[in-house]
């Protein structure tokens, strides 16, 4: 390769991400919001999947501490968090607490992902967003992914991967968030690891 097609082949790059960049700049404005803590959550739309196929948003949450959770059923990790995510919701679901699982399975039927679920032993909400358009507005990079959000819909805490949510430092958490008294087993608990944590 002569010098000439090299410097052909730097040019022809550079034109490429700079058209890149102002593609994106023109769909998403010059500035990306962070998806993290203190964050506004964003808005989503995904779908039940009792048969009814309704339409549900982070809006149905408003007002709830509730724990967002984006998995697909052929995730190893997801499904070892998932039985942690359960007793969590069996323990604060009196207080308020909520948790909504978004599966991402794009060729599984929303049958298919109840069963996942009902098989599982899981009783709270359980969406299907197989366009997995929650992964764009979330930031996803992995899977599972979760977000804490307060009463006031800002995101308290990002988990990325399988979670031990049973675990003191989430139950001080989610007790915090609920605005329940520590027990003395969890006073003094810092939040249980992750990208970040804000009790």
């Amino acid at each position: 390769m002569t010098v000439k097609q090299q410097w052909a082949i730097v040019v022809g790059a550079i034109v490429i991400l700079g058209a890149g960049s102002f593609a994106f700049q023109r769909a998403y404005g010059t500035r990306v919001e962070q998806v993290g803590i203190g964050a506004p959550a964003p808005p989503f739309t995904a779908y039940t999947v009792d048969g009814a196929h309704r339409a549900v948003g982070l809006a149905a949450y408003k007002g709830d501490v509730t724990i967002l959770n984006v998995w697909a059923t052929w995730c190893g990790p997801c499904k070892a968090e998932m039985p942690t995510l359960q007793g969590l919701y069996e323990m604060f679901k009196p207080n308020g607490l909520k948790v909504v699982a978004v599966s991402i399975d794009e060729t599984a039927s929303d049958d298919s992902v109840r069963a996942y679920a009902r098989n599982m032993g899981l009783t709270f909400d359980i969406l299907h967003d197989a366009q997995y358009r929650i992964e764009g507005a979330y930031q996803v990079v992995g899977y599972p992914s979760s977000y804490v959000i307060d009463r006031d819909g800002v995101i308290r805490k990002v988990w990325l991967g399988a979670a031990d949510w049973t675990s003191p430092g989430n139950i001080a958490l989610v007790r915090n968030l609920l605005g329940l008294p520590a027990s003395t087993a969890e006073s003094g608990a810092p939040a249980a690891g992750g990208l970040a944590a804000t009790p």
